[in-house]
């Protein structure tokens, strides 16, 4: 376990956050980021997750708080049937808002007053790279996603996101102009006609991590990175203060004190 020195960025959804955070990390020494990415889940399964690895209300106080929850579902959801991933649309919807309140309602266990919380959507599938893909299994597999009703699921994304009243980093959108709006050319941006490469994750374009530090600009500007204060003194303050070791204390990221 941890002390309570720094506090964090925590990172919930499926395989496309396991696989996500890599490229650039301007929150070190600030916010850890920790990454609680669940290749395959869906909504309804990350319900039970989330009770178990959040911490509750009572103990919140001795922890490292969670000032920002990213919220990135929809991709296993949005499988169809008979697909045991598959959560209807009206239920998907009701759990991204039972997570979202589980940290926002002050009635929930899991209150907490300082986490600030963002939605991702899903982003376009590739049903012609990824029906290729499992055409080409041993045994060969149906396709299992529409690229219809994945549009659906990240539309829910954005509705349930101004009901809760919180921010959301469509890229879904992003994506699908940067592919010209042709399906076929989604493939510069997917490795298997669901989850993101590297282009779609970082560079050229950097959807989500662009997405995610404009969200947090507008949305929750003063815990963007460039507004936070190391934790712990830069080295050059240590070595010019007259007293070394008490230089050292811990500060908080965001008051600088």
């Amino acid at each position: 376990m941890n002390a309570d020195v720094q506090d964090c960025i925590l990172l919930f959804g499926d395989s496309l956050t396991q696989g996500g955070w890599e490229p650039h990390d301007v929150y070190a020494r600030k916010l850890d980021v920790i990454n609680r990415g669940l290749s395959g889940y869906n909504t309804e399964w990350s319900i039970p997750v989330f009770e178990q690895f959040f911490a509750k209300s009572k103990i919140q106080e001795t922890l490292p708080k969670v000032q920002l929850m990213t919220i990135w579902f929809g991709a296993n959801d949005a499988c169809l049937k008979p697909s045991p991933q598959h959560v209807p649309l009206p239920t998907f919807s009701a759990n991204l808002s039972k997570l979202i309140n589980f940290v926002k309602s002050p009635s929930s266990p899991y209150y907490c007053s300082s986490t600030r919380v963002i939605l991702i959507t899903p982003p376009p599938v590739n049903t012609l790279q990824r029906g290729s893909l499992l055409a080409a299994r041993d045994p060969p597999r149906v396709l299992d996603r529409d690229f219809d009703v994945t549009q659906q699921y990240a539309e829910a994304v954005k509705e349930v996101g101004k009901k809760e009243g919180v921010p959301v980093v469509d890229i879904w959108t992003s994506i699908w102009e940067a592919a010209g709006k042709v399906e076929k050319d989604l493939s510069k941006y997917l490795n298997d006609g669901l989850h993101l490469n590297a282009d779609g994750y970082a560079a050229p374009i950097q959807f989500v991590y662009d997405g995610l530090i404009e969200a947090i600009k507008e949305s929750y500007p003063e815990i963007h990175h460039e507004a936070l204060e190391f934790v712990f003194p830069r080295w050059d303050e240590v070595a010019n203060s007259e007293d070394q070791l008490k230089s050292l204390t811990k500060k908080n990221a965001l008051t600088g004190k």
